[in-house]
């Protein structure tokens, strides 16, 4: 009787050839970023005017100087955008579950909500901020919250992107199966208890990448609020810094403390498609 040899392990072997290849992957992704990086930062710094744009936009003087400012304006942001988002959230919705009833009682309501979300969403958000910033005060009501230039700002933005979120909020309402509302019923939940307990979690687990999205938008767009006079915030801060020598360097401060927080919220988005995928 023929001996044999021990039988080769396969899965083994195709582990080792799949390791290979994500090597020789991974060796060709690193050298052909090096490659195009490289080119592109030794055509960046040969041009004519690199002296010119380095001294102009990345002095590292102007940098240190005015870095802390910028910073202590950044804050004011964060501040702004917690708020608004925080907002945002309940107002969308309500919006949202507002246009999702049936009760002909609530026409009046849904219309109402309608008209909101159509006209909101069709304002450009920098066109809203003057619009608020600059007629409520024009109304010339009392001191107080309604001539107060960042709650007027955080209002604009509140209402563009509340409008905008309704429609996530709505869309997420329709993405639950009709099965699971009349199973809900069927169990003996009332019509709010299956809305409150089965419908809107599952809404809002199926759009929780979409609006994270739009919130990495809110979140720089708190910077047009600069433009009707908030004079404390980051872009603006920049802006005035930038003006006073011609120098550009507070600029890019700004820029990289908006990437300090959009970046990581991008990534996290990223991550939380490749989970719902999986």
């Amino acid at each position: 009787m023929e001996a044999t040899g021990p039988r080769p392990d396969r899965r083994a072997e195709r582990a080792a050839a799949k390791r290979r290849r994500d090597r020789r992957g991974l060796a060709v992704a690193a050298v052909s970023t090096v490659v195009v990086i490289g080119g592109l930062i030794a055509l960046i710094v040969t041009s004519p005017g690199w002296p010119d744009v380095r001294d102009t936009f990345f002095n590292a003087t102007v940098f240190k100087e005015s870095f802390p400012d910028v910073a202590e304006g950044f804050w004011l942001d964060i501040r702004i955008f917690i708020v608004v988002e925080l907002v945002v959230l309940v107002l969308g919705l309500v919006v949202a579950l507002v246009r999702a009833t049936t009760l002909p009682a609530l026409f009046p309501l849904r219309l109402l909500a309608v008209l909101y979300a159509d006209i909101f969403r069709g304002i450009p958000v920098v066109l809203l901020v003057y619009l608020v910033g600059f007629g409520i005060p024009a109304l010339d009501p009392p001191q107080g919250l309604l001539t107060n230039e960042i709650f007027l700002g955080g209002t604009a933005l509140t209402l563009s992107y509340g409008a905008y979120v309704s429609e996530v909020y709505r869309a997420g309402l329709r993405s639950v199966h009709p099965g699971q509302r009349e199973a809900a019923l069927a169990v003996g939940l009332t019509e709010q208890q299956t809305m409150r307990h089965v419908v809107v979690p599952q809404a809002i687990r199926n759009v929780g990448p979409p609006l994270l999205n739009d919130f990495i938008s809110l979140q720089k767009d708190v910077a047009l609020i600069s433009i009707i006079g908030v004079s404390a915030e980051a872009f603006r801060i920049a802006q005035i810094q930038s003006s006073t020598d011609f120098n550009y360097t507070p600029l890019l401060c700004a820029a990289l403390l908006y990437l300090a927080v959009t970046v990581p919220l991008a990534r996290m988005l990223d991550r939380w498609d490749r989970g719902r995928v999986r």
